[in-house]
């Protein structure tokens, strides 16, 4: 008995709904990711991190039947730090850390060990080894509070201590401590509401010796 067209169109239908499925299934792109580990490299190699993929993928039997898995740990992810004209923005990584996944077009094996244009030295797409991670990604459960809308700020996620810069060129820290390594010029006036000490020496506390009437001068600040 002859399949009728409107059979077979069904058919091919079917088919290609479930080869498009099955393409799908095996597409990475992006994904959640929480940090296992971090390595921050050293002089021949960039840092990595070890990732566990934060959604599960799935697996079906020879019946069709279709469970949930865990995917395995992604190793040697390379680490996507904000960087540009020979300056990077750095900060620790820690276990727990929350990280946005995403999986190269082909296999990043040769540009990862030399950099420039090179060969895919393997056929993959997609492919869970050839991820990047980029830390940052916030699910409900690690959200920071209190986001400032006016300011751009390099903060800890508590908001206890920032460093910010405002639209309009106002720059504001708050810390505990402020510790600077070098010579400080400044080119314009200093305004403080605490005292200030140079060489040991208060500057709202000090005493002078040698004071005497007339036109002699004071002795040195102690």
């Amino acid at each position: 008995m002859p399949v009728s067209n409107s059979a077979q169109t069904g058919d091919t239908a079917a088919l290609t709904e479930a080869l498009a499925k099955d393409i799908s299934s095996n597409l990475r792109v992006s994904m959640p990711g929480i940090i296992q580990s971090f390595d921050p490299g050293d002089d021949t190699r960039g840092p990595t991190c070890v990732v566990l993929p934060a959604i599960k993928g799935t697996k079906t039997d020879s019946d069709g039947n279709v469970t949930s898995e865990d995917y395995p740990l992604l190793v040697d992810v390379p680490m996507v730090f904000p960087r540009g004209g020979g300056v990077t923005l750095t900060f620790p990584i820690g276990e727990g850390d929350e990280c946005l996944l995403v999986f190269s077009d082909r296999c990043i094996d040769f540009w990862w060990q030399s950099g420039g244009v090179q060969e895919a030295v393997d056929k993959r797409q997609h492919d869970l080894s050839d991820a990047f991670a980029i830390v940052g990604l916030q699910s409900g459960a690690t959200k920071i509070s209190n986001i400032s809308t006016t300011a751009v700020q390099l903060r800890t996620d508590d908001g206890a201590s920032f460093i910010e810069l405002k639209q309009g060129g106002a720059v504001n820290i708050k810390s505990t401590l402020v510790t600077i390594d070098g010579d400080v010029q400044v080119n314009g006036a200093i305004t403080s509401t605490g005292d200030q000490t140079a060489a040991g020496i208060s500057q709202t506390g000090h005493v002078h010796g040698g004071v005497e009437s007339g036109g002699s001068n004071t002795g040195e600040p102690q």
